[in-house]
């Protein structure tokens, strides 16, 4: 697949004061977790955050776990081609791993055009236990 080359986007201070409290997290975080963690920076109300975000998930730089409702950095810059997203989740610690497997996003796009859908946003989340969980 050839990999479409994106214009590098500047950010809002905003944005970007987004990504880099997402990018030190050690867990996916609300946004209202996100707003307390960013009013020292001047950001006083949700609409502040939630605008950042949706802007910062439209360029893939962002996730949003849909079963924590809450968010995490991307991972890696093949977001911003693809739309085909897996992620791990424990259950106990609440750590999310973004899944990078070509064969599975082949075979996800398979199963949709088997059934006449065309899925360009797709987001797979599987819940287990880490492997630090498991042996806790």
């Amino acid at each position: 697949m050839k990999q479409k080359i994106t214009p590098k986007l500047k950010l809002t201070k905003n944005q970007t004061l987004v990504l880099k409290v997402l990018a030190k997290a050690n867990t996916p975080l609300s946004a209202y977790s996100l707003l307390d963690k960013l009013r020292e920076y001047g950001l006083k109300a949700p609409p502040q955050v939630y605008r950042a975000l949706e802007k910062l998930i439209e360029i893939g730089k962002v996730h949003r776990i849909e079963s924590m409702n809450a968010f995490i950095a991307c991972e890696h810059n093949l977001c911003e081609i693809t739309h085909m997203t897996a992620f791990t989740i424990c259950q106990k610690c609440e750590r999310v791993s973004e899944v990078m497997d070509e064969e599975l996003s082949d075979y996800l796009n398979l199963r949709a055009a088997k059934f006449g859908l065309s899925a360009p946003k797709t987001h797979i989340e599987f819940h287990g236990l880490c492997n630090n969980c498991l042996g806790a």
